[in-house]
């Protein structure tokens, strides 16, 4: 392999696992005010198995493609114009989203100000799975929501990638949070800071939940109207950001017959809010769970490990030792 050219995982089509291939690539360059990455882990979210299939982002993307958004590594080069980081620098980001950022790859490059150092009390593994999914749960409760203390907060699929690092956040912005699980995940999200849990399997939540200010919802009505049937949870004038499927017209005049806000919700890249982040996981205060990580050109396993559905946490992909 030249120094121009990269090992990266690539799919030429919308498709099944399958339709993902490993093969060598040109390196990027970076442009001013970018810096060149080498990615140590690239973490796995949900849109990226969606963007694959042809959903998710895959309206903005071209072929062929390099998927993922987040990554950890250290920064290789620097492009003119850039002073808050240097080569050697440990940096995580979540580049580009929902542009593509092809961080299932060697190399990744992107604006400097989009990443941030990363956490120093955790490897790249772990580092990599925190960008997208922690992006996405700060920015609903502090941005969008502006929970404050002594709020309640109801979280679905607590236990998934968002779920988890939501918990955590509440409970560190003094909310009473109840988390909806199956049982198995209850002890494990009232260590991560959880006041109540529900096990979804057996308990409609919306009969043992109520006075709730605001619901983040990462189940979405495709999967048994959760959206809609969490309206009843809320207290009158109550938050639900939908996160998978938006807010529906439906939702919508469900929310306002009940006299409550709904918000859909796409997150952003943040360096910002990531040194943040960062330096609540460094202090203890937060803890990134991975259940499992893969070697680079196992993305298709991968992809069919977290398609199963009821990852605790995070999958990774191993991309640089």
């Amino acid at each position: 392999m030249s120094g121009h050219t990269m090992r990266a995982v690539t799919i030429k089509g919308f498709g099944g696992p399958e339709v993902l291939t490993s093969e060598e690539v040109p390196r990027p360059a970076p442009l001013p005010t970018e810096v060149l990455v080498r990615v140590h882990a690239a973490g796995i979210n949900p849109v990226d198995w969606k963007t694959r299939e042809g959903q998710g982002m895959a309206g903005l993307q071209t072929f062929p493609l390099i998927l993922g958004w987040d990554v950890s590594g250290v920064v290789e080069e620097v492009g003119f114009g850039v002073t808050t980081l240097k080569p050697g620098d440990e940096v995580y980001g979540m580049p580009w989203f929902p542009r593509a950022a092809g961080a299932y790859a060697e190399y990744v490059t992107a604006p400097a100000r989009q990443w941030a150092r990363k956490p120093a009390t955790v490897d790249h593994a772990h580092a990599a799975a925190v960008p997208l999914a922690a992006l996405t749960a700060w920015q609903i409760l502090v941005d969008t929501a502006e929970v404050r203390a002594g709020g309640r907060v109801l979280i679905t699929a607590a236990a998934g990638g968002v779920g988890h690092f939501a918990v955590q956040f509440a409970r560190h912005l003094g909310a009473h949070v109840i988390a909806t699980a199956g049982a198995a995940r209850h002890a494990w999200l009232k260590d991560l800071g959880a006041h109540e849990t529900i096990d979804y399997t057996t308990t409609r939540f919306e009969e043992a939940a109520a006075d709730v200010d605001v619901v983040i919802d990462l189940v979405g009505d495709a999967q048994d109207r959760t959206s809609t049937r969490s309206l009843k949870t809320l207290s009158p004038g109550g938050l639900l950001i939908a996160v998978p499927g938006g807010v529906s017209p439906d939702l919508a005049a469900a929310a306002e017959a009940a006299g409550v806000r709904t918000s859909g919700f796409l997150v952003e890249p943040d360096g910002h809010a990531l040194t943040t982040i960062a330096r609540l996981i460094d202090a203890g205060e937060v803890t990134v769970e991975v259940e499992k990580t893969f070697p680079l050109d196992q993305a298709a396993a991968a992809h069919t490990h977290g398609e199963s559905g009821h990852t605790r946490g995070k999958l990774v992909l191993t991309v640089t030792d």
